[in-house]
């Protein structure tokens, strides 16, 4: 007999057993490949295969669709990939998150508790981050294993209760309408669980127990396909054009595989029959069905891969539907600097990663900067006004950053747990952040110095003018020389940057000495002496602030 609430809390349990699971093995597989999916992703070309394995072998390591094309979403929308790129990572990612329904068809589910046992003292107790990681995998898929074995306990009374027999005749699989409904099953728990792989844990802890046949688990499991959209959907809510783009080439590439399979799909359940050794109506003495797992994990895998290799040559095409289905509204803002979903759905690798890809863009935003406030400074040049325009506003967009970068920076460490190397270099990026946006005020002060003797029509001597420039170029160059290191295989040498720092100080200090003089010979007035120091002391705070970038970036702190 049926005890619909024992059932309940017994099934809802196991399934919280489950997706915990998941959780640990996605957070210790991340910890374990180390720089692999940060080195995947700057990896990316314009080569569609080469996505597509970014994508697959991303999906294995988070072990969901859903982390991956909500990363892909942040990217396109942080500028950092392009639709393209995106789509075929994300076709890649509908491949990978099907080693999920082979992990779930091992059928080890009583050895569950023992990976738990050998796994949750080293876990919990060793100092060693790999070997932490390695034992978090182990408890992981004892989790795993015991949360589907829990719930296939809890849904065997379903096979003899006769009102779920009779809706499961409904929904047999054998018929358009019945596929239908499953299909839409599929899709709305998917949306509402906001997990494809739990309720693919649901659906063949059903079929295993002989609660649902075949056809009716492989619908679900298109169902779910489909469902699993919905995350990058929301993730995409509020973007830019390009990532509602990618979010919605998700949903059409996914839908459209459904409608094509649906024409022959019994067709379909018949070949998978066929090609999985062992019947999937195979009872053992326990009343199970063990092989059905493999023949669910099989379909899924078969239509993911399929439908990949079909739409492959077709990515261009693809594109340019999606690009008619979301149109550019007129008006809207272009690559505007925006995180998209929230740091606690993001790995921790991969959201370093996007921070650091950020930090990139933010240093060009500031390399603008300073190089305008150069041409501001040149009283001759036509049109200089709107170098001084271009300055504030950069000035005003890397105080957006900088605030972005560490709200996410903190709550990602919050979120997510970071190995020790990773926290240090996560708020190594948040106080570079600080220092470029430092760097940028400066640029702007220096506009506005610039700015107050054009107001009072002052002016120096042609020697004073070429002190300042003179500085302005060499304190330029030596964040150019510094940005270096934002490239890894070319990063200069912290002796060469302190040698250039120390000359810079050496030249701030003859200019300072040369205006004392032309001041003392009365070539210069109150105020514009005052406004050339003012320059002067901005130049050289800049380049403070730029060897400060260099030792967060560049030098790693002293172990404790």
């Amino acid at each position: 007999m049926v005890e619909p609430f024992k059932m309940a809390y017994t099934a809802i349990g196991g399934l919280g057993i489950f997706v915990l699971g998941m959780k640990y093995l996605s957070d210790s597989l991340q910890m374990l490949s180390g720089g692999l999916i940060r080195k995947a992703i700057s990896s990316m070309t314009t080569n569609r295969i080469l996505a597509v394995l970014v994508g697959i072998f991303v999906t294995c390591f988070v072990q969901s669709s859903s982390i991956t094309t909500v990363m892909v979403v942040g990217l396109t929308n942080a500028g950092l990939m392009q639709l393209t790129q995106a789509i075929g990572v994300i076709l890649g990612a509908n491949i990978g998150t099907t080693i999920t329904g082979w992990i779930l068809a091992i059928q080890v589910g009583k050895y569950g508790l023992l990976l738990i046992a050998l796994g949750i003292f080293p876990m919990l107790f060793s100092k060693n981050d790999v070997i932490s990681a390695i034992a978090k995998v182990l408890v992981a898929l004892g989790l795993i294993f015991f949360g589907l074995e829990i719930m296939s306990d809890a849904f065997k009374p379903l096979r003899k209760d006769e009102g779920f027999m009779n809706l499961m005749l409904m929904l047999d699989g054998r018929t358009l309408l019945s596929v239908l409904g499953c299909v839409a099953i599929g899709c709305l728990m998917t949306m509402v669980i906001q997990s494809s792989s739990a309720m693919l844990g649901i659906t063949i802890a059903l079929a295993a127990t002989g609660a649902i046949p075949l056809y009716t688990a492989i619908a679900l499991v298109m169902g779910e396909n489909i469902g699993t959209t919905i995350t990058a959907q929301f993730a995409a809510i509020g973007g830019t054009i390009t990532a509602r783009r990618a979010a919605m080439a998700h949903t059409v590439f996914n839908v459209l595989g459904v409608i094509i399979i649906l024409f022959f799909f019994s067709t379909y359940v018949d070949l998978i029959e066929q090609f999985v050794p062992g019947q999937s109506s195979f009872v053992d003495d326990k009343g199970n069905y063990p092989y059905i797992a493999a023949h669910i994990a099989m379909a899924h895998s078969a239509f993911n891969i399929t439908a990949t290799l079909f739409v492959l040559p077709f990515l261009g095409q693809l594109a340019r539907l999606v690009t008619k289905l979301v149109p550019e509204r007129e008006g809207a803002a272009r690559g505007a600097f925006k995180y998209i979903g929230s740091p606690g759905t993001i790995p921790v690798s991969m959201g370093i990663s996007m921070v650091f890809e950020e930090l990139k863009r933010m240093q060009a935003r500031v390399h603008k900067a300073l190089r305008h406030a150069g041409s501001y400074l040149q009283r001759d040049l036509k049109g200089r006004d709107r170098f001084y325009r271009k300055v504030t506003a950069i000035e005003d967009e890397t105080d957006v950053m900088q605030h972005e970068i560490t709200t996410f920076v903190v709550t990602l460490m919050q979120a997510g747990n970071a190995s020790n190397s990773q926290s240090d270099r996560a708020f190594s990026y948040v106080r570079a952040a600080d220092e470029l946006e430092s760097i940028a005020d400066y640029s702007a002060s220096l506009c506005s110095y610039m700015k107050r003797l054009d107001k009072h029509e002052l002016d120096y001597s042609p020697e004073a003018w070429e002190d300042l420039l003179d500085y302005h170029r060499e304190v330029f160059a030596f964040f150019v020389l510094v940005c270096n290191d934002f490239t890894a295989t070319d990063a200069v040498s912290s002796r060469k940057i302190y040698d250039e720092a120390n000359r810079l100080n050496d030249l701030a200090d003859s200019i300072r000495d040369r205006h004392l003089k032309r001041m003392k010979e009365g070539c210069c007035g109150a105020l514009p002496s005052l406004t050339f120091s003012d320059m002067a002391v901005a130049l050289r705070r800049i380049k403070n602030h730029t060897v400060n970038l260099h030792e967060a970036l560049f030098i790693k702190p002293p172990a404790p």
